[in-house]
Formats: structure tokens, sequence, C-alpha cells
């Protein structure tokens, strides 16, 4: 009896012992958890209040999370003596048309790998997977040397037209996405005379909306926020997309005069809130087209 006493005593200051040590590490969990969100909060939140305060403000030091007056009218001024408002119509030049091609030509190649049956598909797959491990920085030089050729330096063409030839990574998950849906429905779309084409139209892309949200967002927020592409082609402060005009903004003429960084974070607060905006607004789909890496 006495035995069994004590092994149900030792057993519960074991469990209790244990219990102990998941609620620490929990405990330690948290304070990382909240340490990480505060460091990425409070540069955002240093960016908004900045941007609604005069020009002294933003360069006190240390710096302050609260200004004592709000000065909305820094929207105004960027859009009056910056050219925000035209460095905003030159990102939605660039952008949009970014975002149909990468949706039509990545879904059309996309569908090919996933559907169609023909010789070397597989290597063919593994050779365009392969262009992810390539790095930027290599294909800078070539390709400047490409589209100067063709006397596209200066011009949106170069930001715009790579577009339309896919890209590695969303015709990886789309194909990804198209494997997961039956084949059953391409049979029974080939007995009412559809073809490839009519099946990826009629059929294919509208179970994909999902993965075509998901496609369309990392096209928007990879040219909405291209400040390297602009830099390397584009000369003319006509020209600038938004990233680049910000930027250009930082650029006094003197190094005695001190930028206006309060009309900076103000350009910066537009640069980012769509991002966040279009962010928000498709996330659901975003986690619903990433659950199929699971399924498959």
């Amino acid at each position: 009896m006495k035995t069994a006493q004590t092994t149900s005593a030792t057993d519960h200051a074991k469990h209790r012992q244990l219990n102990g040590w998941r609620v620490f590490w929990k405990v330690v969990l948290y304070i990382v958890l909240i340490v990480s969100v505060v460091s990425m909060v409070l540069p955002f939140l240093w960016m908004i209040t900045t941007s609604l305060s005069d020009n002294r403000y933003a360069m006190t030091f240390p710096p302050k999370f609260f200004p004592s007056s709000l000065h909305f009218d820094n929207y105004v001024k960027i859009f009056t003596n910056d050219n925000l408002g035209l460095y905003l119509r030159n990102s939605l030049i660039i952008t949009i048309p970014a975002i149909i091609g990468q949706l039509v030509t990545s879904s059309m190649a996309a569908y090919a790998f996933a559907r169609l049956r023909a010789p070397g598909r597989k290597i063919l797959f593994l050779i365009m997977l392969s262009t992810l491990m390539i790095p930027g920085e290599v294909t800078m030089i070539p390709t400047f040397i490409m589209f100067h050729s063709l006397h596209w330096i200066n011009t949106f063409w170069p930001l715009i037209v790579p577009n339309f030839f896919g890209n590695a990574f969303n015709i990886f998950m789309l194909r990804q996405f198209y494997m997961s849906i039956p084949l059953e429905l391409d049979e029974a779309a080939k007995i009412d005379g559809l073809g490839f084409f009519g099946i990826w139209t009629r059929i294919i892309l509208p179970l994909s909306k999902p993965v075509l949200i998901t496609i369309a967002i990392f096209t928007f927020n990879a040219n909405w926020s291209n400040f390297m592409g602009p830099l390397i082609y584009i000369n003319d402060p006509k020209l600038y997309p938004l990233a680049l005009g910000v930027f250009s903004m930082t650029n006094t003429g003197s190094m005695f005069t001190p930028p206006q960084w309060n009309l900076i974070m103000a350009g910066n607060m537009l640069l980012t809130l769509p991002m966040l905006l279009v962010w928000y607004i498709g996330q659901r789909h975003v986690y619903e087209s990433t659950n199929v890496f699971g399924r498959n």
C-alpha cells in the first residue's frame, strides 16, 4: 500500500515538474514573440508619426513616436511639390500589365506541365525550376546588354515585358494546384468537345481562383516596390516609379541641406499601404492556395 502511494506521489511530482517546464518554455516563447512583434511594429509606427510631423520632429534624436502636432497637409505637399502623382501613375503603368502578363503566361505554362503528356516534360520542368537557383546579379549585366541592344533603356519595356514570359516560382505554384484538380474533369470536357485551350479557360482557370489571386498579390508587391530594376533601366525622372521617386526625394542638391524626412516618410506610406491592403484583402486566398502543397 505504501509502495503504491509512494509511486503515485512520485508520478504526481514528475507531472508537476513537467507542467512547470512547459509553462516556463511557453512564457519564454511568448516573450520572444512579443519582442519580435515590437521590433517590427516600432519602425512602422515611427514612419507613420514622422509622416504626420514637421521636419524638426523627424530630425530629433533619440526618435520620438508621438509628435506634438499632426500635419496631414504633408500628404498634400508630396503631390503638389514632389511629383508623387506622376510616380504613382508610372508605378501603375508598370504593375498592372505585369500582373496580367504573369497570370496569363504562368498559368498557360503550368497547365502544360500539369495536364499535358509530352516526352521530356519532367526534364523541362526541372530545368525551369533550376532557374530559381540563379542569383539575379548573375543575369543583371547580360539582361541590360540585351535591352540596350533593343533600345529599351529609359523606357518601361524592360520592367513590363519579362513578366510576359512567366516566372518559375509562379509556374511551380500553379502546377501544384492544377495537379490537385481531378483529371476526370478534363476527360468529361473532352467528351463535350472542348480542346486544351477550352479546358484551360473554362475549367482550370475558374477552379484556380485562390492561387491566381495569390500570384497576383506576389506580382503586385514585387513590381510595386521594385527599386533595383528602375534604378538600372530608367534615367528620366519623369519615368520614375514610386519606389525610385521616393528615393530621389532624399537628394537635396546640397550636402548642407537635410532632406525633408517627414515628406519622404509620407511617400513611403503611399508605397507601403497598398501592399498591406492587397495582402490583407487576399490573405485568405494565399492560405487556401498554399494548403495544396500539403495535399500533394
